[in-house]
C-alpha cells in the first residue's frame, strides 16, 4: 500500500530504516544523513507491508513545472515486486495534482556500477526518457544520467 506521509518524525524514520538498509547504493553517511534531513520538506510517499516500510520515494521542486524524484529505496526483500513502480506511478499521479509538467530524476550513468545499471534500467522502464548526462556534477567516477518524463 502506497501512502503520502506528511509527519515529519516518521518521513524521517522510514527514510532512515531503508536508506540505511541499502548502502550498496547509499552508501555516503553524509549523504545519507542529507537525505534524511531534507526529506522532511519534500513529498514523501511510503510503500508499507504488513505496517512496516518496505519502501519511499521523495518529491523535491526543481522549477515552476518540475519536481525532481530526489531520492527513492526500496528494501531489497521487495525488489522486482512492483513496489518501486507503485511508487513512482503514486508520484506522478500526485505531481501531475499539483500543477507539475514534468519530473526528473538523477543518477549515476549507465555502464559504471552494476547496481547503478539496475537503476537506470528501472527509471527507462518507468517511462523515464535519458536528457543529459553531467560528466562532472558529481565526480569523474560518478558521471550523473539526468533522466525526465512529461506528466502531462
Amino acid at each position: 500500500m502506497i501512502e503520502q506521509i506528511t509527519d515529519i518524525k516518521e518521513k524521517q524514520s522510514i527514510a532512515r530504516s531503508v536508506l540505511e538498509a541499502l548502502t550498496e547504493w547509499f552508501e555516503v553517511e553524509e549523504s545519507r544523513e542529507n537525505y534524511i534531513k531534507e526529506c522532511a520538506d519534500w513529498l514523501f510517499f511510503a510503500a508499507k507491508e504488513e505496517g512496516k516500510p518496505a519502501g519511499f520515494l521523495c518529491l523535491k521542486q526543481t522549477g515552476n513545472v518540475t519536481v525532481e524524484l530526489a531520492v527513492m529505496g526500496v528494501l531489497k526483500d521487495y525488489h522486482r515486486c512492483g513496489i518501486g513502480r507503485q511508487l513512482v506511478e503514486k508520484a506522478k499521479e500526485e505531481a501531475r495534482k499539483a500543477g507539475y509538467e514534468f519530473m526528473q530524476v538523477k543518477t549515476v550513468k549507465m555502464g559504471m556500477y552494476e547496481d547503478y545499471d539496475k537503476t537506470n534500467l528501472f527509471y527507462l522502464g518507468c517511462g523515464f526518457k535519458e536528457f543529459e548526462v553531467l560528466p562532472d556534477l558529481w565526480d569523474e567516477a560518478n558521471p550523473c544520467q539526468i533522466y525526465v518524463m512529461s506528466l502531462v
